[in-house]
C-alpha cells in the first residue's frame, strides 16, 4: 500500500462536507482547490462502489477504500458515517438491519445507488464539469497585480512541483507492481498531472519572457486627411 502524501489547506464547496478538507489535506500534489474538489467527489462515488462489491460498515469501507486507492487520500471513520448519512439521506444506501458483535452497522446500496454509480462511470468528465485551475487563475492575477513578480511566482511552483514530481517518482519505484495496481494508477495519474503542470510553467515563462524582448509596434501613420493650404486653393480655383 502506498504512503500517504499530504500538501496545504482551504476551502471548497461547502456542499463537500469534511470530505472537502480531508482531499484538500492529503491529495499531495497541489494545494490546487480544483483537484481537490475531483477527489471529495470521487470519495463519494468510491464508498457506493465498494458498497456494489457487498454490504459493509464504516471501518470496512474506509479500510478497502483507501486499500484501493493507496492511502493517496486517508479517510477517518466519522468522515465515512458523516457520508454514508449523506447517501442513506438521498435514498443511494440503506442500513441492511444487521449489525457485528460490536455494534456497527451495516450498509448496502439501493437501486438508486446502483443506477447513481452506474452513470457515474458511464460519464466523462467535460469541460464545463471541471473546477476552475488556481495556479492558472494566480499567475493570471499576479501578472495583472502592480508589484507582484510573476517570474517569480512561476519560478516557485516550478521548484514545489517538481520536488514533489521526484517524489512521486521514487514512490513508483519502490512500488509493487503486482499488488499495488490500485496505487499505481493514482500514482501515475499523479506523475502525469505534476509533469504537465511543469510544461505549462515553462510554457507559461517562456510566452512572458518573448513578450518582454518584443518590439513594441511603431506608431502607424495616420489617416486623416492632409488639409490643403490656401496656396492650393487658390491654384484650383
Amino acid at each position: 500500500m502506498g504512503p500517504t502524501l499530504r500538501a496545504g489547506t482551504d476551502n471548497v464547496a461547502d456542499d463537500l462536507g469534511d470530505f472537502a478538507d480531508t482531499a484538500l489535506t492529503s491529495v499531495g500534489l497541489t494545494e490546487h482547490t480544483g483537484y481537490a474538489y475531483l477527489v471529495a467527489m470521487s470519495i463519494r462515488h468510491g464508498l457506493l462502489a465498494l458498497l456494489e462489491r457487498s454490504p459493509m460498515y464504516g471501518y470496512q469501507l474506509r479500510h478497502e477504500f483507501e486499500r484501493s486507492t493507496g492511502a493517496t487520500w486517508p479517510l477517518n471513520v466519522g468522515q465515512v458515517y458523516t457520508t454514508l448519512a449523506r447517501l442513506e439521506r438521498d435514498g443511494l444506501v440503506e442500513q441492511t438491519g444487521e449489525s457485528d458483535e460490536d455494534g456497527k452497522v451495516v450498509y448496502r446500496l439501493t437501486d438508486a445507488g446502483h443506477a447513481e454509480l452506474t452513470g457515474w462511470f458511464a460519464t466523462p468528465l467535460g469541460g464545463s464539469d471541471r473546477p476552475r485551475d488556481e495556479l492558472a487563475i494566480k499567475v493570471a492575477l499576479a501578472l495583472t497585480t502592480p508589484g507582484v513578480d510573476v517570474r517569480a511566482v512561476l519560478q516557485t511552483q516550478r521548484t514545489a512541483t517538481l520536488r514533489h514530481l521526484q517524489e512521486l517518482t521514487r514512490l513508483k519505484a519502490v512500488a509493487d507492481g503486482s499488488e499495488d495496481t490500485a496505487w499505481l494508477l493514482v500514482l501515475d495519474s499523479m506523475i502525469f498531472r505534476a509533469e504537465a503542470e511543469v510544461r505549462w510553467l515553462d510554457h507559461s515563462e517562456t510566452r512572458l519572457a518573448r513578450l518582454a524582448t518584443a518590439p513594441r509596434a511603431a506608431n502607424p501613420p495616420s489617416t486623416a486627411p492632409v488639409q490643403a493650404d490656401e496656396t492650393d486653393r487658390t491654384v484650383r480655383r
